[in-house]
């Protein structure tokens, strides 16, 4: 373990390995490229302290380094302790960012190293998942007066927050940056979708073709998984508590059911509801053989490990992230990356050219802030949705695309209620 007072890795000399991967994805961030250029050129955040909470890979990696490139000075530490990359880690450190992350660190690391990132006393945090926002309030409120804002990545984050809004609790806004179209349309569905299968595939190396498999939650990271693994040829259950949902996945044309029918039929499960137990132990006692869960939500309470524990007579690991229960009458059931990201913690994450949009938001969500905070309250707020187009245009123009510009008379038209039939 390599710890100054600027940062905490397991080893420095890992850097190069980490350099080349940041210079790999960097090559597909166009969006986040352009934004680097002018925030080189013009220094926006000259004088300001950034702390983050993100998974720490490549792609967060290109976006720290933008920060760090319009003057700021950044901490950070992880979101997630299976997703921390420590070549990356080493990279950043190296570059100048305040980086305090182990890959596999305990969850009292995890919080100490959260600390250590927050001690910049930082005017700005991006956050994924809201951990280092409620651990402000919880634990840090002297550093609340020089805090101007926060954003948050993730839906499950954005959930705490308006929960802590409505409680009347939240001192500072937030830049809901998973609720712009850019970001949650894009990512939540292509991202999660093929990063999830990514992970499953890559850690397990079994069929997913002529397979049950049932996803739990029918969001946009849901709607993702279930179009991927339809793809690949497996029968898709989805299990949803919202009747709209529910019925829109019907109409999509897979199967609905709840929890305990799909449990008896299902061979992968893979969890995004952001919510805790959704599997569980009367859900367990009705797995067939063999079964194969994962969890593609923020936090690993989805698959309720606990309960997998009690039921186990013996646990063991056949493959690296893959822990095996095996229970009293035989049967063995499989979780994979402890439950925990499996898109991140068996894998690389969400694809880059998908992340130059997610991160862009992040960098122009810290611009805002830092130019708007006098005005803004407590409170939660989406992008304004000029940014939002702003980082559609300039990816459609990158991936060499044009699209129709309205004429005046079609401007005027559609501005009008004078015509009718």
């Amino acid at each position: 373990m390599d710890c100054t007072k600027d940062y905490c890795i397991k080893d420095i000399n890992l850097a190069p390995s980490g350099e080349k991967k940041i210079d790999w994805v960097s090559r597909f961030m166009p969006v986040l490229q352009m934004i680097r250029g002018e925030f080189e050129r013009e220094k926006p955040f000259k004088g300001v302290r950034i702390a983050t909470t993100l998974h720490l890979e490549m792609k967060t990696a290109f976006l720290l380094l933008t920060l760090k490139a319009g003057g700021a000075e950044v901490s950070a530490a992880a979101s997630n302790p299976l997703s921390t990359q420590d070549d990356v880690v080493a990279a950043l450190a190296k570059a100048g960012v305040k980086v305090y992350a182990i890959r596999g660190e305990s969850r009292e690391e995890y919080y100490e190293n959260m600390h250590r990132a927050l001690d910049i006393r930082p005017n700005i945090i991006i956050d994924d998942g809201a951990d280092m926002i409620s651990t402000v309030h919880r634990e840090r409120p002297e550093l609340i007066d020089e805090i101007w804002g926060a954003s948050e990545e993730t839906t499950t984050g954005v959930i705490r927050l308006r929960a802590m809004e409505k409680d009347g609790v939240l001192k500072f806004p937030i830049i809901a940056v998973n609720d712009s179209y850019t970001k949650y349309l894009f990512d939540n569905r292509y991202g999660t979708g093929q990063s999830t299968w990514d992970g499953i595939i890559r850690t397990t190396n079994l069929l997913v073709a002529g397979k049950n498999v049932v996803v739990v939650g029918y969001g946009w990271c849901g709607r993702g998984i279930a179009m991927r693994a339809c793809g690949l040829g497996a029968t898709v259950i989805v299990v949803e508590v919202d009747p709209i949902r529910a019925l829109e996945a019907r109409m999509d044309g897979f199967l609905v059911m709840d929890m305990k029918e799909a449990a008896k039929v299902g061979d992968i499960f893979v969890t995004s509801t952001g919510n805790i137990k959704c599997i569980r132990r009367e859900h367990f006692e009705l797995m067939k053989d063999g079964v194969i869960m994962a969890n593609a939500g923020h936090f690993d309470v989805e698959i309720w490990k606990p309960d997998l524990e009690e039921l186990a007579v013996e646990i063991s690991e056949p493959r690296p992230n893959i822990r095996e229960y095996k229970l009293k009458d035989g049967r063995r059931l499989y979780l994979l990356a402890d439950g925990r990201l499996v898109n991140l913690a068996a894998a690389d994450g969400h694809p880059a050219e998908i992340m130059d949009m997610s991160f862009a938001l992040q960098a122009k969500a810290a611009q805002y802030i830092k130019e708007n905070h006098e005005k803004l309250e407590p409170k939660v707020y989406v992008l304004p949705r000029e940014i939002d187009e702003m980082v559609a245009r300039i990816k459609l123009n990158a991936m060499g695309i044009k699209i129709e510009e309205l004429t005046e008379e079609q401007k005027k038209y559609l501005e009008s209620w004078e015509h009718g039939t």
